[in-house]
């Protein structure tokens, strides 16, 4: 590395005539929670997913569909009953969640989960520039490092180059997300998980780091995977659109198939396939 622009590196987009690498590999996993009681629960079932590198994918389904249990089988916060789960190749179906880590990015729907309150936005940074690299007992952000993060902070429009060592508590909760989403992306996950992540933002904020996300994703050609509400941001962003019920895949829809779907044959497709209508309140608002 010749200098501070060099230590992130921005991977190059196949070529067209390529065939895509497998970045996540799901195959038949299924998950029940507190099984043999009166809760049980059956989050997911015979569930399996391929994900290409470069893919955008969003996820749209009703509350208790298992959007955010794939999710969490995906990070490793639990293993799965039943399956295996593969990333960019190695099994790490029982991989537990720290080792997994270094692979994945996440963003929360809530904005206080990405970061830490009482530590600045240089510091912040430099904890996820740093994970996966060996931990020392000393601590502090290099000098070399800050021009480096003044820069990464100025792709975000906020201004917040010119308050590195401001506490991040102390900032807005749209400005907290793009902080979030910033270190998620800092160095280049296999796989980018967004969890609802405009869920928790008032529209004017959410649309703002929807726009964000999108120009990150397209300039470092992240795999992407994101959950939402919002069945116009699911047609109208990435390749890719799958819907969840009851812990399954209902229907897969990419290429000119989802660059002309509109809500109401989102709708019909979920009612022709489940046999009932599409009764998720937030998803319906967000039309």
């Amino acid at each position: 590395m010749n200098n501070e622009q060099d230590m992130i590196a921005m991977p190059e987009a196949p070529a067209a005539n390529e065939e895509k690498k497998t970045i996540l590999e799901i195959r038949h996993i299924s998950k029940t929670f507190n099984p043999n009681t009166i809760n049980e629960k059956k989050a997911l079932s015979d569930f399996s997913l391929t994900v290409k590198e470069g893919d955008f994918i969003t996820v749209i389904g009703g509350n208790g569909a298992g959007k955010s249990t794939l999710m969490n089988a995906i990070c490793g916060v639990f293993s799965p009953d039943e399956g295996r789960i593969f990333l960019d190749g190695e099994d790490v179906t029982f991989l537990p969640e720290y080792k997994r880590a270094k692979y994945l990015g996440r963003v929360f729907q809530d904005p206080r989960m990405g970061t830490s309150p009482n530590m600045s936005i240089e510091e912040n940074l430099a904890l996820a520039y740093r994970r996966g690299a060996r931990r020392t007992l000393r601590w502090f952000v290099r000098e070399k490092e800050k021009q480096f993060y003044r820069e990464q902070l100025q792709r975000l429009g906020l201004g917040l180059e010119d308050r590195s060592t401001a506490k991040v508590g102390l900032l807005s909760g749209g400005q907290r997300q793009s902080i979030t989403l910033l270190m998620a992306t800092l160095k280049t996950p296999k796989l980018l998980l967004l969890d609802e992540h405009t869920a928790a933002l008032d529209p004017k904020t959410a649309k703002n780091v929807l726009t964000l996300t999108q120009e990150i994703a397209e300039a470092q050609h992240l795999t992407t995977i994101m959950i939402t509400h919002n069945m116009v941001d699911a047609i109208n962003i990435g390749n890719r659109l799958i819907m969840m019920n009851e812990g399954r895949i209902i229907f897969d829809i990419s290429g000119e198939e989802k660059k002309h779907l509109t809500v109401e044959e989102l709708l019909k497709k979920f009612q022709t396939t489940v046999g009932e209508q599409f009764s998720d309140d937030k998803g319906l608002l967000n039309q």
